[in-house]
């Protein structure tokens, strides 16, 4: 990850480098490494007015560099941040994680809210998506946005980890498939609606290798394991292809995804989704009852009569 290379320092050309980044043609020592990462982050935060330093922000914290990297981060630039990690009850990995989280919070003296998913739907996600005979992952998807926004009504803004390499994951199949309405709708922000706040995400014009760099300077001790249900996924072997790409012509993923930025007006403007409450709960849908409600119905957790 860290390349021990024989160049100085480009900014203050005095250090040796210690990591050279092809696709922007620099070689940066660790101060300077860290310093121009916090101030890329800083610049796409204003450059997309994603919040203020007046702003309540949540960070949902997952364990991995990603959610870790942009909390310290935030943290470092005098926001007002505060993280919350979303216990899914997966074995081992779970646990695994909300070691790192806590570790994190202590080394941080930060405030991170630890909440079970079994609390609120009494089974784990596993155990939920077995009794529903569904896909884990998209089950877990569906609960870790419910909780996250259920939380955030006291934020302002909620921000995730997503980088670039995720990004253009999403970009690439969205292509693939010529989703056009994900097309429409894929932005560095995603904007209030009535109970629901704002998502943004910060860290989406840097590379997992770059915020794995960062880490590593910054000391963040952060969980390397991917989740167990994240094997065989399409968004991996999407990165993939895009890793080999970048290694011949760097550069490529911020191109990719900033021209498209730049030229997501040809798909049109997203359209308008019909919002309501709830029946039961209250919470955003386009359906007399919510996904979750539904789901809660089928665990024997509310019962219609």
């Amino acid at each position: 990850m860290i390349n021990l290379i024989k160049m100085i320092c480009k900014i203050c050309k005095t250090n040796q480098a210690e990591i050279a980044l092809k696709s922007h043609k620099i070689a940066l020592c660790k101060n300077d490494y860290i310093s121009w990462i916090e101030k890329r982050v800083e610049k796409t935060i204003k450059q997309f007015k994603m919040f203020s330093k007046q702003d309540k922000i949540l960070v949902g914290v997952s364990g991995g560099k990603d959610s870790l990297v942009i909390f310290h981060i935030l943290k470092k630039l005098g926001y007002d941040v505060k993280g919350v990690f979303i216990d899914l009850g997966i074995p081992f990995y779970s646990q695994k994680s909300k070691e790192k989280v806590i570790k994190c919070a202590q080394k941080e003296g930060a405030d991170i809210k630890i909440i079970d998913v079994k609390d609120e739907f009494k089974y784990s996600v596993i155990e939920i998506a077995q009794r529903l005979k569904r896909p884990t992952c998209s089950v877990c998807g569906q609960i870790k946005r419910y909780m996250l926004n259920k939380i955030a009504q006291d934020f302002d803004v909620i921000v995730t980890g997503h980088n670039l390499d995720d990004e253009i994951a999403t970009l690439f199949g969205n292509l693939l498939s010529w989703q056009v309405g994900y097309l429409q709708r894929q932005f560095p922000v995603l904007k209030e609606e009535q109970s629901l706040k704002r998502k943004v995400k910060p860290l989406i014009f840097l590379t997992e290798r770059e915020i794995s760099a960062y880490a590593f300077f910054e000391e963040i001790d952060y969980l390397i394991e991917k989740c167990p249900f994240s094997k065989g996924a399409t968004s991996i072997f999407y990165k993939k292809i895009f890793n080999q790409i970048e290694q011949e012509m760097p550069g490529t993923k911020l191109r990719f995804l900033k021209l498209f930025l730049k030229n997501k007006k040809i798909f049109g403007k997203p359209q308008k989704i019909d919002l309501k409450p709830c029946k039961i709960c209250g919470y955003l849908t386009t359906t007399e009852i919510c996904s979750i409600c539904r789901i809660k119905i089928k665990l024997g957790l509310i019962n219609l009569e």
